[in-house]
């Protein structure tokens, strides 16, 4: 009761710009209905994001891959965290197409939950779930938002020797990247400084390698991350992590403010104002980045399907 008591005042307290309208309810039941009738999962309404009406409204949806339990213990997220995830629905590629279909989208993002159980990370399941989407919608352009690749089953004798991580890291990015998405992205989701407790499991070199390998492997595709602003993190931080994501080749920025799940989560250190998420946005444009979507309410996949 206590807890609960908190989180009210704490979501009373937040600024007025955090408090944004969902968009109608006739779209949101719409996705929501050809969704839970496959036993799909979207980070949309798994981390209740603030702007699925708006996307909806805009034939863009991000669909959450290989169930909803997270082998990573992000103290940020609000996906559920487990050390046995489901076992994968040899469905799910096949499920996904049929609802981008019925829901006519135009831009589908695919992330996943982090499968650190999985041999290959689960980049052959974005690959599959990529190809039965274009079977059937051919003209829908696929954005990918995975995770770094870096886990996955222990390999065994001789191979485990032979193979170094950083390798194994390297051919699964390609597995993804020979599919051709549209854009790849991966989120640095907090400074350098931040990443021990914002982001456990994770490194800040290691994203940043995601993000250069994918240029080095097919420069033509479009990369892009994101942060969430709000963790104690300081303007000059933040524009160093921007310079370090210019130096790998990223080509688009997502800024936007952390707002915390609950009570088990990290709290909010601050709440960054939209003229400072401005100020930031002009920095990222007069740094190179060709595409920037700066401001409170700011997601990984914003307005993903205007470019």
């Amino acid at each position: 009761m206590v807890n609960s008591i908190k989180m009210k005042a704490q979501i009373q307290s937040m600024p007025k710009w955090l408090r944004p309208s969902l968009g109608k309810a006739s779209e949101i039941s719409t996705v929501q209905k050809t969704i839970k009738q496959r036993q799909l999962h979207t980070i949309c309404e798994e981390g209740r994001c603030p702007n699925r009406g708006e996307c909806y409204a805009q034939k863009t949806a991000t669909f959450l891959l290989m169930g909803p339990t997270c082998t990573r213990s992000c103290a940020f997220c609000q996906v559920d965290k487990g050390h046995a995830p489901m076992a994968l629905d040899p469905e799910e590629p096949q499920k996904v197409a049929e609802a981008v279909e019925l829901l006519g989208l135009k831009y589908v993002v695919l992330t996943s939950v982090a499968r650190d159980d999985l041999s290959d990370g689960g980049a052959s399941w974005f690959v599959a779930t990529m190809m039965a989407i274009r079977d059937r919608k051919p003209e829908a352009k696929i954005e990918v938002l995975t995770a770094d690749f870096w886990g996955g089953q222990k390999v065994r004798g001789a191979e485990k020797l032979s193979v170094p991580l950083a390798q194994r890291q390297r051919k699964r990015i390609e597995i993804v990247v020979n599919a051709e998405p549209a854009c790849y992205n991966h989120n640095i989701e907090t400074v350098s400084r931040l990443q021990g407790p914002v982001r456990r499991g994770a490194k800040y070199q290691r994203s940043l390698d995601v993000l250069r390998i994918v240029k080095e492997l097919n420069p033509s595709i479009p990369t892009k991350s994101g942060l969430m602003l709000g963790h104690g993190e300081k303007e000059t931080e933040v524009v160093e992590a921007m310079g370090d994501l210019r130096k790998v080749g990223c080509d688009r920025i997502t800024l936007g403010q952390y707002m915390r799940p609950s009570l088990a989560h990290l709290p909010v250190q601050k709440y960054w104002t939209p003229e400072e998420f401005d100020h930031l946005g002009a920095i990222a444009l007069s740094m190179g980045f060709s595409h920037v979507r700066s401001g409170p309410l700011v997601r990984s996949s914003y307005h993903a399907g205007e470019i």
